[in-house]
């Protein structure tokens, strides 16, 4: 079955049975925790204390555009996801929600958690979340996902916003600590998700996404994730460079890019023939580590900073 007949068969079949379960698998959870996670650190790494209450609301308003974002992603890419093997068993490729459904349910969840934010928060941060929404639906899902195979590059952007939201919805503007934070998860995506590209490679050939080794080959996306890995070590020395982080993470964000870039090049040295592709497989776990670390040692010292003004240390 061809990806146009998927598309048809998926909006011609019964549904609208769907459980709060799958509902809440439209989300695409694992994706939303890691954008939370990052948010929660961007308000805390802003150099203006944000009330409890609005701290709250943004992170609320945060998580609910993420949610928003991946259901309107599996909406316009029900087909695609329909054959491949990863993300077949989704919600509207299963049959447990109509594509029609996922996009109502996407379409006020954006709606909705743009007016919030600007309503309870400020308008910088609620513009900024509604930007990020449009970049990731319209500009990387609809328009990059399916025509080049630098998608993940320039659409990587969509999901190194939210630090920067949260930040902005403390301080109303965006600084350089702002966007240190956003660098970090910009440039850590491209070799993130090529590792993953070629461990799943196999998938992505079969629903005609061009990522980059259909397209360039293993052996040249060996070569950028090296390349994008050595990017992340001034990349990583950013936020201590510009005061939002301190010796803690400079140590920790050192060691820990220093294990990524070794990854990276053992990836970089293995011949055509790595048909189990363990090792891109080790390094795409490794890199969601690297990130989630990162951002814990900038929260870590960010709470012992305020723990220890406050007179508990």
């Amino acid at each position: 079955m061809s990806l146009n007949q998927t598309y048809h068969a998926l909006n011609e079949a019964e549904g609208g049975q769907g459980s709060a379960r799958d509902y809440f698998e439209l989300l695409k959870p694992r994706v939303m925790s890691l954008v939370i996670f990052t948010a929660i650190v961007g308000l805390f790494a802003a150099p203006v204390h944000i009330h409890p209450w609005f701290g709250f609301i943004t992170i609320l308003c945060i998580s609910m555009g993420a949610g928003a974002s991946g259901a309107l992603n599996m909406w316009y890419d029900a087909d695609i996801d329909a054959v491949m093997q990863r993300t077949m068993k989704r919600p509207v490729p299963s049959g447990s929600i109509l594509p029609s459904e996922a996009f109502g349910f996407g379409l006020v969840l954006s709606l909705l958690s743009v007016a919030m934010l600007g309503l309870f928060v400020n308008m910088q941060s609620a513009a900024l979340l509604a930007f990020t929404i449009f970049f990731y639906v319209v500009i990387y899902t609809m328009g990059l996902k399916r025509r080049t195979s630098q998608n993940i590059v320039i659409g990587g952007a969509a999901g190194a916003f939210p630090p920067m939201i949260s930040w902005v919805a403390a301080t109303g503007r965006i600084d350089l600590g702002a966007i240190a934070l956003f660098l970090l998860i910009f440039v850590w995506t491209p070799p993130h998700f090529w590792a993953l590209a070629l461990w799943r490679e196999g998938d992505y050939h079969k629903a005609g996404v061009p990522m980059l080794p259909n397209v360039h080959g293993r052996a040249e996306t060996r070569k950028q994730i090296l390349i994008y890995a050595l990017l992340c070590i001034p990349v990583a020395a950013l936020p201590a460079m510009v005061g939002v982080a301190g010796w803690l993470y400079t140590v920790g964000a050192a060691a820990m890019t220093l294990v990524f870039v070794a990854k990276a090049v053992k990836l970089y040295r293995l011949g055509e023939n790595d048909l189990n592709n363990k090792v891109a497989k080790g390094l795409f776990g490794f890199s969601i580590i690297w990130l989630f670390a990162l951002f814990a040692l900038i929260l870590v010292e960010k709470i012992l900073g305020l723990a220890a003004f406050a007179g508990v240390f």
